[in-house]
């Protein structure tokens, strides 16, 4: 109903336009070529207004559905006006980049899938096409079990037992919700997923649904096995997920409590994206239930964290090194004799995660406003600031203090 208003009133203004224009060339062709500008337009109007008036009339005809349409969106659905006015939707198809390596062709419900989200989480594999809340074409496999390494499976449309369930849904620019159908067993189904580190699967995928549904893929897909994003090798605390949520709040309790036996129970709902989040967590703690309420804040540069953390990181053992692969590289050495090159692969996030390392070694703070400050790292104060020293000769120095928001990167000056 919103969106017919909506065109309806623009229909009715584009032909008034229209007609205003034929009228300009019956006036002259001076008029009726002017009247293609809209400055020319308006003089026109004025100019001869006797002629000009029912073409006018009936243009502002237009305005009233097509202000009741746009009145009647923003009141049901605010987002998708805000989106419409701000040509988001432009920008939505240009963008084709997925950090996925998903080469699938195909057709789903008869219109060309181009996924660029794909997951396997909790038993569901789901290919996404689109960025909203609804997706404009989405395809989802529920495979039961959640696997440990790789994935295998093949089904035939004669064979017998329970399968897979596969759903298809698809949102057409007229509705507000997805139309979805469910195929229990008919199908073909080929899938051939090997484990990528540090947490996805790749492989071969086939599917071919009954005729009625006018759905055929194929092709190499990849999918995450959790919502964890990782960047430079370590988890990304930027991205927005519960999963992300739990892995902040589980390194903190370890931290916390000087131990890496933590288990921590599934937590509450939360709304995400947000920049505070009140969590009350339920977790054991060396055999022992622990109940905590938690602020986590987020921040552009650190992303998630709980307030108020200053606690230092856990000392890696060698046991806990050899069981996780967590053993260094030696990095490349002028002489194999001397010292490992700390300035390799150094960033800001292994700085936070461990700061014992490379205390009162030189390195230069680059601010986001373009300021630098260089000097010796003094470590983190309570509230997790880095502290660079810097002496001024004689016995003077001064300390330079930047929060977490304020540093664009940090450069390592000596090894």
């Amino acid at each position: 109903m919103v969106a017919l208003l909506i065109l309806g009133g623009l229909l009715l203004i584009i032909i008034g336009l229209v007609w205003l224009v034929m009228l300009a060339f019956g006036t002259s062709l001076f008029w009726g070529f002017g009247s293609l500008l809209p400055p020319v337009t308006v003089a026109y109007v004025l100019y001869h207004w006797r002629t000009a008036r029912k073409a006018v009339a009936f243009g502002a005809m237009g305005f009233i559905p097509f202000v009741v349409g746009l009145t009647m969106l923003a009141a049901q659905d605010p987002e998708r006006l805000q989106a419409i006015f701000s040509l988001r939707w432009l920008a939505d198809e240009q963008q084709t980049v997925s950090e996925l390596d998903i080469r699938i062709k195909g057709e789903l419900n008869g219109q060309r899938f181009a996924p660029l989200q794909a997951e396997l989480v909790d038993g569901v594999l789901s290919l996404r096409e689109g960025q909203d809340f609804y997706a404009r074409r989405e395809l989802t496999i529920r495979v039961g079990n959640q696997p440990q390494g790789a994935l295998r499976l093949d089904v035939l449309p004669k064979d017998a037992g329970p399968q897979p369930e596969v759903e298809i849904s698809w949102l057409l620019p007229e509705q507000e919700l997805p139309e979805a159908r469910r195929i229990p067993r008919g199908y073909t189904l080929h899938l051939d997923l090997q484990p990528v580190a540090p947490n996805r699967l790749a492989g071969d995928f086939h599917l071919v649904l009954p005729p009625k549904f006018a759905t055929t893929l194929s092709g190499h897909l990849e999918v995450f096995t959790d919502r964890l994003r990782y960047r430079d090798g370590l988890v990304d605390t930027t991205f927005d997920s519960r999963d992300t949520l739990a892995y902040v709040i589980r390194d903190y309790l370890q931290r916390r409590f000087v131990t890496r036996d933590v288990e921590l129970a599934q937590l509450p709902s939360v709304s995400l994206p947000a920049r505070e989040l009140d969590v009350e967590v339920e977790a054991r703690v060396d055999g022992q239930s622990q109940h905590l309420s938690l602020q986590l804040v987020k921040s552009e540069s650190r992303g998630w964290r709980v307030g108020r953390d200053s606690f230092p990181p856990l000392a890696v053992s060698s046991a806990d090194a050899q069981a996780s692969g967590e053993a260094q590289e030696p990095a490349p050495q002028a002489d194999s004799a001397g010292p490992l090159d700390r300035r390799l692969r150094f960033s800001l996030q292994r700085l936070l995660s461990d700061p014992g390392q490379y205390q009162e070694l030189s390195m230069r703070v680059y601010t986001v406003r373009g300021s630098t400050a260089e000097g010796r790292f003094a470590g983190l104060d309570r509230d997790g600031r880095v502290l660079i020293r810097r002496n001024l000769g004689g016995a003077g120095a001064a300390s330079f203090s930047f929060d977490l928001d304020e540093v664009s990167h940090v450069e390592l000056l000596e090894p």
